[in-house]
């Protein structure tokens, strides 16, 4: 009830400017007011009580990128995308193989077209490390480690790999993920993210912090679909996970220990079942990718 109380007459001065100084003028900070009320509210019921006006004030810029960051256009996705790029490739070693990334980037190509996002600009890069691990960032950035390259059986494994990646692309879970940690930061602390912050928020997010359950089944069905489309045998995602954990080296960075693998394994053999896709694409027995590519990384 105190909650109730103090929200309503905070709403009450606030309507008075409001009818003061002209609806126009406020009409962003009206819809930025009520949002960061119910977030302050929902988040912390506890901590709302103690909100004054001014309080509010304080963290409407908070509440205005949340807003910002919702209704984010392609091109500044793209933008905000390559920026955290810059600050991702000084933290990770970008691998200058020509024949690797010839390999990762003539994949890739073949994907965009039958991807979620097809147009939007894709950059593929591989990284040099011998972790099996892949991530991606906003605006259409995947890297591949070169330990992935080296331990898939055969190009439709690598491929379901890049896929995966641009699921989470597709999904735009990392422009999800940095609305929900403006939203906690903006609270906590009641003070506006930068944009520079937003970039490292996205770098950081890229390579450190874990992808919810929904974003990964979400990426995993992504690519699914993806590598199908675009020729590829959609079985090699589900047997290159099922290959990663039967391997005893411990869970690979790529396979997130939430949600659990074999449900994972489980849920893309049911989408294969459902769509009758088990006995589609190729890209299982490539010759080349055995001799050459899983040999150059050993």
């Amino acid at each position: 009830m105190a909650v109730v109380v103090n929200w309503f007459t905070s709403l009450i001065k606030f309507v008075q400017q409001f009818v003061a100084v002209g609806l126009r003028r406020y009409q962003r900070f009206a819809i930025a007011f009520l949002l960061t009320t119910l977030l302050a509210i929902n988040l912390s019921p506890s901590s709302a009580i103690a909100l004054d006006f001014g309080d509010l004030f304080r963290i409407l810029p908070s509440a205005i990128q949340v807003i910002q960051l919702s209704n984010v256009s392609d091109n500044d996705e793209v933008n905000l995308g390559r920026q955290i790029n810059a600050q991702i490739s000084q933290q990770v070693r970008i691998s200058r193989d020509r024949n690797a990334i010839r390999l990762v980037r003539r994949l890739g190509e073949m994907l965009v077209p039958n991807s979620d996002r097809p147009n939007i600009p894709y950059t593929f890069q591989v990284v040099e490390d011998n972790s099996i691990n892949a991530f991606a960032t906003m605006g259409g950035f995947v890297y591949i480690n070169t330990g992935t390259i080296a331990s898939a059986d055969n190009a439709a494994q690598l491929a379901s790999v890049i896929a995966h990646e641009m699921g989470h692309i597709g999904g735009r879970h990392a422009l999800e993920q940095m609305k929900q940690a403006a939203i906690t930061q903006g609270i906590a602390t009641a003070i506006g993210v930068e944009n520079d912050q937003l970039v490292g928020l996205g770098a950081q997010l890229a390579l450190q912090l874990p992808l919810s359950r929904e974003d990964e089944f979400d990426a995993d069905r992504r690519g699914l679909l993806t590598i199908s489309r675009s020729g590829f045998a959609p079985q090699a995602m589900p047997a290159f996970m099922q290959k990663l954990v039967n391997s005893g080296g411990g869970t690979p960075a790529f396979l997130n220990s939430h949600p659990a693998t074999p449900d994972r394994i489980n849920a893309l053999n049911e989408l294969i079942r459902q769509n009758n896709l088990a006995s589609a694409g190729g890209g299982l027995n490539d010759r080349e990718y055995q001799s050459i590519w899983r040999s150059r990384y050993r």
